[in-house]
């Protein structure tokens, strides 16, 4: 007799294939641009190695959602169109980390110096003249920039190997994509310093704006979206990947909102509190506003963005988030997602593997501890 294949044995074989291909596929590119550049000067492949470093650390969620968008939409296994496409979402991921760092003046990504930091670092053990700081700021900059570049470059090779239309449909999903995040960090740069609304719902729909459109869309929304477009599905297909991604990646950037605050350090690589220190104007502050007292909420207004934050004022800040149910009441908004997210999966029109792919990514996203 015959067993039945367990769908999410498949997908993990698949998908860890992916992931090989993925690998090899950016380590062929990098190794490409870096020779490029070194025909520039023998000083410009940092910035290829800066981007390689940075790329390597990350779980390739985005790379992973948009190959699964494409075989849920009956896409190849393992295309070389699908596989281009998706290292050129890991290359938009890691300029927008990269100018992320430099607008929230993070020291660390991913349990590492971040980029500009490290220019700095070297900068300073040369013992270059002029300012190691804005050397850091400026080249990282630039690796943003080419990091960009090299996004647009690989999606243009992918859209190569790819019919007219369906090269057409993935692009203008990308191209949205690219607006909206840079829309989104601008919305979020505002918010931490233009005057705080007084009304707290108002203070919440500014936060989940931000949420959305800096993170949660091309976090999940989108990647979903292009590989199932690039597939040459049809628009209502589209819109059911949006009803189940949409509501993973709020949900995942809200979880990512809570560790900002309450993670532990050793597993999100950034230092305890650092949203705090960074100023963040996020769900979890805004629904302080509608549970704290007067004077909580005045304290707290004043001490987001403060980088000089001792020990017990972040504790104060962690206390008050929780006695005022705004940690509950995000885990309750967690919950809502991921039972929405789960809903919309069932019931999507796609053979079960690929269920199973979509399934266990959005797990990983949303169900991570502290």
């Amino acid at each position: 007799m015959t067993e039945t294949p367990d769908p999410a044995a498949a997908a993990g074989a698949e998908d860890a294939q992916f992931s090989r291909a993925l690998n090899e596929l950016l380590a062929e590119f990098f190794a490409a641009e870096r020779e490029r550049v070194s025909q520039i000067s023998q000083d410009a492949p940092r910035l290829v190695d800066s981007i390689e470093r940075l790329t390597s650390g990350g779980k390739r969620l985005r790379a992973r959602l948009s190959y699964w968008g494409w075989r849920a939409a009956g896409g190849e296994t393992l295309a070389p169109a699908m596989v281009r496409a998706a290292a050129s979402l890991e290359l938009f991921q890691s300029a927008a980390l990269i100018h992320d760092d430099i607008l929230d003046r993070s020291d660390t990504r991913r349990g590492q110096p971040s980029v500009h930091r490290d220019f700095e670092r070297v900068h300073t053990q040369q013992g270059w003249r002029d300012d190691a700081a804005h050397f850091g700021i400026s080249a990282a900059v630039l690796t943003g920039d080419i990091s960009l570049s090299f996004a647009e470059q690989l999606f243009a090779q992918a859209s190569t190997l790819l019919p007219r239309d369906y090269e057409r449909a993935g692009r203008a999903i990308f191209d949205t994509m690219r607006t909206e995040v840079m829309v989104g960090q601008y919305l979020d740069v505002h918010a931490e310093v233009a005057p705080t609304p007084e009304d707290p719902e108002e203070q919440l729909t500014r936060a989940m704006a931000v949420l959305r459109y800096k993170s949660a869309k091309y976090s999940v929304e989108h990647p979903v979206r292009i590989g199932a477009a690039l597939a040459g599905t049809d628009e209502d297909f589209l819109a059911h990947c949006s009803a189940f991604a949409l509501p993973v990646g709020e949900a995942f950037q809200l979880r990512d909102d809570v560790l900002g605050v309450f993670g532990n350090p050793e597993t999100t690589g950034k230092p305890a509190g650092d949203d705090i220190r960074e100023g963040k104007r996020t769900a979890l502050v805004a629904l302080c506003a509608k549970g704290g007292s007067a004077e909580d909420i005045e304290w707290l207004d004043s001490t987001l963005g403060r980088s000089d934050l001792t020990e017990d004022e972040i504790q104060r800040a962690r206390t008050l988030m929780e006695t005022s149910g705004a940690l509950g009441h995000t885990e309750d908004l967690i919950g809502e997602l991921v039972t929405t997210a789960d809903h919309q999966l069932a019931t999507l029109p796609t053979n079960e593997v690929a269920r199973a792919g979509l399934r266990a990514l959005a797990d990983a996203a949303v169900r991570r501890s502290r």
